[in-house]
């Protein structure tokens, strides 16, 4: 098996962990399997060195600054694993051998790297590379960096392009959790989870894997999260599932929307808990959800709309602070999903901007971290679609 490894700056914070980081590197050897490593700067580092720059520095002199935490690490670790017998070797920005490289935008240049990346790989018969994640070779091979998550974005790029089986990220936690362990005492790991839902979960504040580096996951790589004090780099953790996918559909289905309004209607407690039960006894799925300073929508079937407003109507008999419940139907729906759509700054505008050209109006946008949903006339929801489409793909 080929395995690309990434260790994060808690797994290796100090000698100890170094130690532990290169003993299931070993121990993987041993196994027969082709290992890349790919190091986080040692502990708080980069913090530390970014804290301490309180001087008017260029660019340049910053990123070489702050580079230093990466270099160091991989020094260390390729130290141990000699020390070990094993065959291993450093690469950092400006070395033979380096593979990320990046254009003057800060883009990586995915061609050369994914060539440089390929001839990296020819090497893993004989040799253990230790690469240093976040940094990446600019123009006039400077060194520049790869930004928020960049460690992890160089882990899964380079399983990518290296073809490996498995990208495993090395951190302080046993993989996904069902919740955060320092609220909620009953946390357990998630031994699977879909490559869409952990983006989502990221975006909102997971610090599990970077959702920047998701998008270089493929279908036929496994990627997979473990904690630094597991011996074995294959035992246990999260395993996560899939690959960006991008769709962009409608649906012959026709839909409406109940409106339920009322006087500072956020500030009643548990209103979406009521709504949605309200939709749960009468079998009524919704289809997206959106809320207002006095008001709270949903979006359900249109077949279904008079049970549904029936059902609301009587919840705002029963509350003094909701006043009216009403229903507009004949919509359509168009749904992006997927890909790299957060990567795409301006994306809502590129998706927004064409249809009001052509004087489509949007009856409610609703939004996530990989989704848009955009609510439309019926009748002229292919019309949407198409323009969509037409937009996104350029």
């Amino acid at each position: 098996m080929r395995i690309i490894a990434k260790f994060g700056g808690t797994s290796l914070k100090d000698g100890d962990r170094i130690e532990n980081a290169a003993d299931s590197i070993e121990k993987a050897v041993e196994e027969g399997h082709e290992i890349a490593v790919v190091a986080s700067a040692m502990g708080s580092t980069t913090d530390e060195l970014l804290d301490n720059i309180n001087f008017s520095a260029e660019e340049d002199d910053r990123d070489e600054i702050v580079s230093m935490g990466e270099r160091t690490s991989v020094r260390m670790l390729k130290a141990a694993l000699n020390a070990r017998g094993l065959d291993a070797e450093f690469y950092e920005p400006g070395k033979e051998g380096w593979p990320v490289k990046v254009d003057e935008t800060g883009s990586v240049e995915k061609e050369k790297t994914r060539k440089r990346s390929g001839e990296l790989a020819e090497k893993l018969e004989k040799e253990v590379p230790v690469i240093t994640g976040f940094l990446a070779e600019g123009t006039e091979e400077k060194v520049t960096t790869l930004g928020r998550g960049g460690s992890d974005i160089t882990a899964v790029m380079l399983g990518n392009y290296m073809d490996a089986d498995r990208t495993v990220i090395v951190t302080d936690v046993e993989g996904v959790l069902t919740g955060n362990p320092e609220i909620v005492e009953s946390a357990h790991n998630v031994g699977e989870i879909s490559v869409d839902e952990l983006r989502d979960l990221s975006f909102k504040g997971a610090e599990v894997v970077a959702p920047e580096a998701l998008p270089y996951k493929e279908d036929v790589m496994d990627v997979t999260v473990v904690h630094y004090q597991n011996a074995d780099l294959l035992d246990s953790g999260t395993s996560i599932e899939g690959e960006f996918e991008r769709i962009i559909n409608t649906d012959e289905k026709e839909f409406a929307c109940l409106t339920v309004a009322g006087r500072e209607i956020r500030l009643e407690p548990g209103i979406l808990a009521k709504m949605t039960s309200a939709m749960d006894k009468e079998e009524i799925n919704i289809e997206a959800a959106s809320t207002g300073m006095d008001s709270v929508s949903l979006f359900i079937e249109e077949e279904r709309a008079e049970k549904a407003n029936e059902a609301l109507h009587n919840m705002v008999l029963d509350k003094e602070k909701i006043s009216s419940v009403t229903v507009d139907d004949g919509i359509g729906v168009v749904r992006v999903a997927g890909g790299k759509l957060p990567d795409r700054p301006g994306v809502v505008k590129d998706i927004v901007t064409p249809l009001a050209d052509v004087n489509i109006n949007i009856h409610e946008i609703v939004t996530s971290a990989s989704s848009v949903i955009v609510f439309v006339a019926y009748d002229v929801r292919e019309e949407a679609l198409k323009i969509i489409q037409e937009n996104l793909e350029r």
